[in-house]
């Protein structure tokens, strides 16, 4: 499957009936070790890995000698107890090849506030850069029955979108999407192939009140809305033989492979462009219009005028010279700091505001230009 090796930025989200062991509650110590030299193999060759992992509260529910069904407050402190125990495992998993494990939890709340998703979106292209992989799980320790992603497969994609991501990988316990319940219908179909989130595709999901349909197939295709929409390609796939992504990418092992019409890059600027109201704007000098023009970043320094009330993440014209529209974006900066700091150079933003931001007001990657 060149899909992998193609994916500039990768995601694998693993289960916890992979990671864990039913009875004991150890961590799969071996088939960690399998994935994680894996993932090694990816980095090796230049590209930018993201773990998605479950696991914490099954670790840490044994740990405390809890039962199920756990009540909320029980859920939350195994998470807590769980979660040292998890990202130990993947520490000394990927240390084995020198890299460096990032430990990252979010909320719903992470992905819908506008300023904590900018946050948490820079948080990861930060560590992306520095050469981490970052783990990432659901806040069970803080999370509320009414703010929660609720499964880790919602929870990758949502970060797949936040991150532009290029493929997102489903480690399961079956081996793709199927025209029925494979385990009730002989006669279900396997299907390799998605273009287009169709109501005939999210029929075969089942019953959600079925085994096939709530544990699994249902919350795996609301995944795959989230990946199509924001131009991710997203697999699912057996997740329990040893070197689980190294025998997709052979074709040992196969794959429902879901694949969007747009580039991550692309479905993220007509996001930015469609669906987002502009609450201010930049004025821009002409040297930064030619700056644009090239595909660069809006820097302080070209900005000549800051219009409106806005705040980090917002949606913000971009003017030139005689109030000429040039595009849209998303601010890095509130108003307020942006108007201390058009017209200055990067290496004076520290001064004008006290501490030190991003060297652009508007990044290139959220930045739309008028045609």
């Amino acid at each position: 499957m060149t899909f992998i090796a193609q994916s500039r930025r990768l995601i694998v989200k693993i289960g916890s009936s992979l990671l864990v062991d039913d009875t004991s509650g150890q961590v799969h110590r071996k088939w960690l070790d399998s994935l994680c030299d894996d993932l090694a193999a990816c980095r090796a060759r230049g590209q930018e890995v993201i773990v998605v992992s479950s696991g914490a509260v099954a670790v840490g529910r044994r740990q405390l000698g809890l039962k199920p069904p756990l009540r909320l407050e029980e859920k939350q402190a195994a998470a807590a107890t769980g979660q040292i125990r998890l990202a130990h495992a993947y520490q000394e998993a990927l240390a084995r090849h020198g890299i460096t494990v990032a430990q990252v939890l979010l909320t719903l709340d992470d992905s819908e506030d506008r300023r904590r998703y900018i946050n948490a979106r820079n948080t990861l292209e930060t560590l992306l850069r520095l050469g981490a992989v970052p783990v990432i799980n659901e806040n069970d320790t803080v999370a509320t029955a009414e703010l929660r992603f609720g499964d880790n497969d919602r929870l990758a994609a949502r970060v797949a979108q936040m991150i532009s991501a290029d493929a997102l990988v489903l480690f399961s316990d079956i081996d793709g999407l199927y025209t029925g319940d494979p385990r009730r219908d002989p006669e279900a179909r396997f299907v390799p192939e998605v273009r287009e989130m169709t109501p005939e595709i999210e029929a075969m999901a089942g019953d959600p009140g079925s085994a096939y349909g709530s544990g699994g197939m249902v919350t795996k295709l609301t995944a795959a809305k989230i990946c199509l929409s924001a131009g991710c390609r997203m697999a699912i796939t057996l997740g329990q033989s040893p070197h689980p992504l190294r025998a997709i990418e052979g074709g040992e092992q196969r794959a429902t492979w879901f694949i969007p019409s747009a580039e991550p890059r692309t479905a993220r600027k007509q996001w930015i462009f469609g669906s987002m109201r502009p609450v201010g704007a930049l004025s821009v000098d002409e040297g930064a219009c030619r700056a644009l023009a090239m595909g660069r970043s809006l820097l302080p320094a070209g900005v000549v005028a800051v219009d409106g009330a806005f705040d980090k993440g917002d949606c913000v014209l971009v003017k030139g010279p005689g109030g000429r529209l040039l595009g849209r974006g998303l601010a890095a900066y509130g108003a307020e700091d942006a108007r201390l700091i058009m017209g200055r150079k990067t290496t004076d933003i520290e001064a004008a505001l006290g501490w030190r931001g991003r060297d652009e007001l508007i990044h290139r990657d959220d930045l739309v230009m008028d045609a």
